[in-house]
């Protein structure tokens, strides 16, 4: 089984984490010692609500998030690895795409206070991916060098804002957004978003380990 299909079987409330592929929310890790506990976590099934822990350290990979199927996996987009064939949203690095569906960022800062609230934001509120071919870095190791190895893709530039990452300055300076987004996907469906954090691994301090927090909202 390659590093990128490892999956943990997650039970809300559970004591303890057992890495295996028989249950229906699969993980990531990118070390046998790092922080255990990638992939879906539902806190609160009868509300949908739950914590999705992904590495995104990795420059050459797309994490692809299926919230139905509660599923995260890791595709190595430089060796030409295909993408999952149902997919809600991918994550690379702290940039995200979707399956042809749009964000709107919300003024909402509680995601459950923000669904409870049976709120949807308005239809011009909510924004499409765009291709581009200046975002995606796949290769920042001639950063010193101001060489840059970028890849043609969509992202989307609305849930992007969850995180900023100045560059002007070195090292980088990070400010995340505490905003609620709500993603709709291509066939409408609708799930609130929130970053938590975007670091993580064995010492809590690297870039890249994303915690992002989400809810149904009314998918039936």
């Amino acid at each position: 089984m390659s590093v990128d299909r490892l999956c943990v079987f997650i039970m809300a409330g559970a004591a303890m984490l057992l890495p295996s592929c028989e249950g229906i929310m699969s993980g990531l890790y990118d070390e046998a010692d790092a922080v255990s506990e990638y992939g879906f976590t539902v806190t609160e099934t009868t509300m949908s609500h739950g914590t999705i822990y992904i590495n995104c350290a990795e420059y050459t990979h797309w994490v692809y998030l299926n919230f139905e199927e509660e599923r995260a996996d890791s595709v190595n987009i430089v060796s030409g690895m295909d993408a999952p064939a149902e997919w809600d949203l991918a994550v690379h690095r702290y940039d995200p795409k979707t399956n042809g569906g749009s964000v709107a960022m919300t003024d909402a800062t509680d995601i459950d206070d923000y669904v409870d609230a049976g709120v949807v934001p308005e239809e011009g509120a909510f924004v499409a991916d765009v291709m581009t071919d200046s975002v995606i870095a796949t290769d920042m190791s001639g950063m010193m060098d101001g060489v840059i190895v970028y890849t043609e893709d969509y992202y989307n530039p609305e849930l992007a804002k969850w995180l900023d990452v100045d560059k002007s300055t070195m090292p980088p300076i990070y400010t995340k957004s505490d905003n609620v987004f709500v993603l709709r996907t291509e066939d409408g469906r609708m799930y609130a978003l929130r970053l938590e954090n975007y670091m993580g691994g064995k010492k809590g301090t690297t870039k890249g380990y994303m915690t992002i927090e989400y809810r149904s909202m009314g998918n039936e």
